[in-house]
């Protein structure tokens, strides 16, 4: 099968489309010909050894976490799922090595649900990561109805989610954002708020009580100034920032949960959940991928990067 692959660690520039063979299929794994791949900075953060004391990473390495696909073959005892069934998958294992960027992977039956009816294979490819992380975020903090919770990184792939999500559930949303996004968020249901100095200030304009949670989707201070501005600090979390629990939050890593991605597949294909794809690539352009990752925000534009595997 054709496979995006690193044989050492490396960036964009040791991305090789190589030959590898078919996945081996373990007892409650599925075989899943790969259609779309989502591309997500940590893909390239494991690539290059910066979550070395994280995960175990084996080479040569295949990147990449999120995909849709179709199911090809099953695993000893794996019945959740029959020949031909169209599916979405956070692909997350124990180990780093058989990643999504490849026409073909073994998916373990945690990792997997099914796709969106109503979302093209694209989209779809987009969802699981960023879905996941999104949900146990606001699962992590109780965000519920009455709640003002403050985003920070709000129009980012997770952060608009979270938005969507935290007001799905009855919440008022105060998110952060650069101007230019301030519109988009306003579309999710959020009341925008600009980044940067003075931040906690401008919340306490807009919530002079203080907020009941915050969510950091973006990483630098965001958890100290979320300090500043929320009741109760066990009621931050963020993505970003590993010294959150020191300063009284929590630290959210995403974890495959098959019911938890089966719940955010069911709002997608609802039509409650939204995720703009801002540009494809073809398989061995994945390093171009990675680039525009690296993109100046104004640059990159708004919108999720995605490869192109077999999505026609």
């Amino acid at each position: 099968m054709k496979a995006i692959a690193v044989r050492n660690y490396g960036g964009a520039d040791a991305l090789e489309l190589t030959e590898q063979p078919t996945p081996e299929v373990a007892p409650g794994e599925f075989l899943v010909r790969v259609k779309a791949a989502g591309v997500n900075p940590a893909d390239e953060k494991i690539a290059i050894g910066n979550l070395d004391g994280i995960m175990v990473t084996h080479f040569p390495l295949i990147p990449g976490f999120e995909m849709s696909g179709v199911v090809e073959a099953r695993g000893f005892g794996a019945t959740e799922f029959e020949i031909g069934d169209e599916v979405i998958g956070f692909v997350l294992k124990d180990w780093a090595q058989n990643g999504t960027y490849a026409e073909l992977v073994s998916a373990p039956v945690r990792t997997l649900a099914r796709k969106p009816e109503s979302w093209d294979w694209l989209r779809s490819a987009c969802l699981p990561l960023n879905g996941l992380t999104a949900h146990q975020a606001v699962e992590r903090v109780g965000i519920g109805a009455g709640d003002t919770v403050l985003i920070h990184g709000a129009a980012g792939g997770v952060g608009s989610l979270a938005v969507q999500l935290a007001a799905l559930r009855g919440a008022r949303v105060i998110g952060t954002a650069s101007a230019r996004n301030h519109a988009y968020l306003r579309e999710l249901g959020a009341t925008p708020v600009t980044y940067g100095d003075g931040l906690a200030d401008r919340v306490r304009e807009l919530a002079p009580e203080g907020v009941d949670a915050a969510l950091d989707f973006y990483g630098g201070d965001a958890v100290a100034t979320s300090r500043k501005v929320v009741k109760d600090p066990a009621r931050i979390a963020s993505v970003a920032d590993i010294t959150a629990p020191e300063q009284g939050g929590h630290l959210v890593w995403a974890r495959a949960n098959a019911d938890e991605l089966t719940e955010v597949a069911a709002l997608a294909d609802s039509g409650k959940l939204s995720v703009p794809v801002n540009r494809s690539f073809p398989l061995e352009q994945a390093a171009d991928a990675w680039r525009m990752l690296h993109a100046d925000g104004s640059a990159r534009g708004r919108g999720r990067v995605v490869l192109d595997i077999d999505a026609t």
